[in-house]
């Protein structure tokens, strides 16, 4: 039975991990039904949308039950920023891929027997290997956590057959630790599925509310050369923020690249064309703030943990709203108001039954499966037409396609271009006068800094308590405020690349912008922003104080 994220009570335990490591002081909805669950023993499945603090709910375990929290993931290039990250909190984290020699391999393994680590990232494939199986039985896994869940489904949009023996794998453990699947976009029969497939035992389904309030979405239909001008004239207006650009085929993603380098944006590309270091390096070089701009297709961005995307515009149809919704919602994970938009042509749509006629298939499934599984992706593309054709409420449709109730949600939400009565050429226009000076896109795009856009928690990336103001009431002007945001954002790039992390993992923007508005004094005060957690502050506590008072 599906439960809806709640204010579930909060384990002590949990809440004073999630102060120490993380900063905050609540958890975000869904989270602590979650965590409380695998503390007690139980399997859980979480349905969180993207930027909800999925990985919190192992994270949080982890430094709690003890022993190794294994994490099975599907991408191994995000497998390094996911351990950086761990570490910059101070969890012990580890991975296993084939990114490491052998040799690297066996001393990880020891090291994990040894009790090193917390967290061990792997990718589904090595389950099945004889070697990792021994080292499995003779660890001590406290916790098997399964990131992107939905993997294992064939009715899903990113279907793994490796997933199919996560099951397999657990059961042949010792002893059976609780299971965690973790997914962000799964429809009702996704979720059976999964429960189903990775042998999910009585577990605690928690469903968070699929609405994202700070993400504005926008739907234009344009031109191929239309759209490529729109892209161009956006990502120019926007020089100084991160962002992606999906393209439907590797061709596109090149020639989108090109223009936007052409125009003056540091863009990096990334395909499945692409050779593994010219991929990783152009990963690298987006994560680390050093090409504000991706451009890619839907081989990029899977588990990306990057919090500070300010934008991302799909130049082309995805196959369904599932996938839409995952790729759109990378943007504003921090919490911070993010655009999206979707920039389609009637052309788009031959593309996509192309792409589905040719399907490659499992070779198991059987030609009654394969005629199934056509009609499902012919059925998801339909829902996809229909949301990028709508002339209702893009909030409502989203919300209703993943079968949220949206009878309190208001038939005019103010925050799409149906119900803004958006063109696309008006905002072009808008555009082109704040590239060149109008500034009239300006007034429209820079929301309130936290609180006045709902709940004050959806400005943070896990939770935590409202926030005040500096001291003596001190709140900086508009002006004043973005000036101190920028030296605060240099500062965070300057310490991350003294530690060859990526910005976004010294602090969030949202941790930022609530610096700013609470303009602490000391590095007791900084304790109480949320996001500044214990091992952070010692890190960067003081380094932000002189820079807010300088």
């Amino acid at each position: 039975m599906d439960k809806r994220a709640g204010d579930g009570q909060a384990d002590e335990r949990a809440l004073e991990a999630l102060q120490k490591y993380f900063g905050y002081d609540s958890f975000r909805p869904g989270q602590a039904e979650v965590i409380g669950a695998v503390l007690r023993g139980r399997d859980a499945l979480a349905v969180m949308p993207t930027g909800a603090g999925k990985s919190v709910c192992y994270q949080i375990p982890s430094v709690i039950l003890g022993g190794l929290t294994l994490v099975v993931s599907p991408l191994i290039s995000l497998m390094g920023d996911q351990v950086r990250a761990l570490k910059q909190a101070g969890i012990r984290g580890s991975y296993l891929n084939s990114t490491l020699t052998p040799r690297q391999q066996e001393v990880v393994m020891a090291r994990a027997i040894k009790g090193w680590y917390d967290v061990m990232y792997v990718a589904p494939e090595r389950l099945v290997e004889p070697r990792f199986r021994q080292f499995a039985a003779s660890v001590g896994i406290s916790l098997v956590a399964v990131d992107e869940a939905h993997c294992v489904s064939q009715w899903g949009q990113d279907f793994r057959p490796a997933y199919r023996g996560i099951a397999d794998f657990v059961a042949c453990l010792p002893a059976r630790p609780p299971l965690a699947a973790l997914t962000a976009t799964a429809t009702q029969q996704v979720r059976q599925d999964i429960v189903g497939l990775l042998g999910l035992r009585d577990p605690e389904v928690v469903v968070c509310g699929f609405d994202r309030p700070n993400l504005h979405l926008g739907c234009f239909e344009l031109t191929p050369k239309q759209r490529e001008r729109w892209i161009v004239n956006y990502a120019r207006a926007h020089a100084d923020q991160s962002g992606i650009v999906y393209a439907t085929t590797r061709k596109k993603v090149d020639q989108l690249c090109e223009r936007l380098c052409d125009a003056g944006v540091r863009a990096v590309a990334y395909h499945a064309g692409y050779d593994n270091p010219t991929r990783a390096q152009a990963q690298e070089r987006f994560v680390m703030d050093d090409a504000p701009v991706m451009v890619a297709t839907n081989a990029f961005g899977m588990g990306i943990d990057k919090s500070n995307v300010r934008y991302v515009i799909n130049a082309g149809l995805p196959l369904s709203l599932e996938e839409y919704y995952q790729e759109a919602g990378r943007a504003g994970r921090d919490g911070e108001p993010a655009e999206c938009y979707l920039l389609w042509s009637k052309g788009d749509i031959r593309t996509c039954h192309f792409f589905i006629d040719h399907t490659e298939f499992a070779p198991e499934l059987s030609a009654q499966d394969r005629q199934a599984l056509l009609n499902n992706r012919e059925r998801l593309l339909g829902a996809m037409i229909g949301y990028a054709m709508s002339d209702s409420c893009l909030r409502r449709r989203i919300l209703s396609y993943f079968g949220q109730d949206v009878s309190q949600v208001p038939e005019d939400c103010g925050a799409c271009s149906v119900c803004q009565g958006q063109t696309a050429d008006a905002y072009l226009h808008e555009l082109r006068g704040h590239v060149f000076g109008g500034g009239a896109y300006e007034s429209r795009e820079r929301r309130p800094f936290l609180g006045d856009e709902g709940p004050a928690d959806e400005a943070r990336a896990f939770g935590g308590s409202a926030l005040g103001t500096g001291p003596a009431g001190y709140e900086p002007t508009g002006q004043e405020a973005e000036e101190l945001f920028g030296r605060l954002r240099a500062l965070r790039k300057e310490l991350a690349s003294q530690r060859n992390v990526p910005p976004y993992i010294v602090f969030s923007d949202a941790t930022l912008r609530a610096m700013i508005q609470m303009r602490p004094t000391s590095l007791e005060q900084m304790l109480q922003v949320p996001g500044v957690g214990q091992k952070k502050l010692e890190r960067y506590g003081q380094a932000f104080l002189d820079a807010l008072w300088r």
